[in-house]
């Protein structure tokens, strides 16, 4: 069966079922990733040589399991269908921004606080309306990235172990990949590695964005507001995003009771429910169009 064929089968997969209730792979994983974190890095004194071995005990038998696994015959097929679908989060990531703008068109302030603390890292609290929007719009547009378009691209790339390989490391980055005292050291490997792997698709992904909005402006935010973004493969992503949005985002925000000074990414609107709803049906159309892609790619190459 073709990559295409699998692809669109573990997206409706995902559109249908959305992630797994009671078992989640990656709640397993992110378990075990605990237990190896707190082995090679109690008490946050784990150097980068600890960091890279822990990664590799990690990330590199899964993916070799993965592998073999993809390989048997008769259900190889089905095992690469479900290695994309549970690397995938589009489904669930729709189920998490829709309540903020829903609360926020009900003038539920509190509400959509709440909502978008499950989303973000930064404090949300004293968050006005305008921010929660704006952190919202944010979260899609890079999650959309993270979540979706990365694990379909190593999926076309390299199958069921391409994407267990990007899907793992990229988790292990949400886990460790904190410039803080106790993982400075220790999670530069994970946080280094998922840069290596989000390159190439955040890239295809501003282009993604941009063909699907407003073009031009997308094209102009990326180009000059990108490179001052303080991550390699975010500013990319949400600077294009914005841009095709027409909306305004980044700015200032509080992180663990620390106040970051964010350049300003996109131009236009202040950000609002309608922004979060746009970015949502971009990533959606965006998904659509790498699925066409790959379909034309398929039957032209057959």
């Amino acid at each position: 069966m073709s990559v295409a064929l699998l692809s669109v089968a573990a997206v409706a997969l995902d559109a249908l079922l959305g992630e797994p209730k009671r078992w989640h792979p990656l709640v397993a994983f992110g378990n075990f990733a605990g237990r190896i974190e707190q082995r090679f890095n109690s008490a946050g004194r784990g150097w980068r040589s600890h960091g890279v071995t822990a990664w590799v005990i990690a990330v590199l038998p899964l993916t070799l399991l993965a592998t073999a696994f993809s390989w048997a015959p008769y259900v190889g097929w089905v095992v690469e269908i479900l290695a994309l679908y549970c690397a995938l989060g589009m489904r669930s990531l729709g189920e998490h921004v829709e309540p903020v703008a829903k609360a926020l068109r009900a003038d539920d302030l509190e509400e959509a606080r709440k909502r978008v603390g499950y989303l973000v890292s930064r404090q949300t609290d004293e968050l006005d309306s305008t921010a929660v929007a704006r952190a919202a719009t944010e979260s899609v547009l890079e999650n959309g990235s993270d979540a979706v378009f990365a694990a379909l691209f190593w999926f076309a790339v390299a199958g069921a172990p391409g994407v267990v390989l990007y899907r793992l490391s990229n988790t292990l980055d949400a886990m460790w990949g904190y410039r803080n005292e106790r993982f400075e050291r220790f999670g530069w490997a994970a946080a280094k590695i998922d840069d290596v792997l989000n390159y190439i698709p955040a890239r295809l992904v501003a282009l993604t964005y941009a063909l699907l909005g407003k073009t031009r402006l997308a094209l102009k935010c990326w180009r000059t507001q990108a490179p001052k973004w303080d991550s390699p493969n975010a500013g990319p992503v949400m600077a294009a995003g914005a841009g095709a949005l027409g909306v305004e985002l980044g700015g200032p925000a509080i992180y663990h009771g620390e106040l970051h000074e964010r350049p300003q990414l996109g131009e236009g609107a202040p950000a609002d429910a309608d922004s979060i709803d746009r970015g949502w049906q971009l990533v959606q159309r965006g998904v659509w169009l790498w699925l066409l892609i790959l379909c034309v790619g398929a039957e032209f190459y057959a």
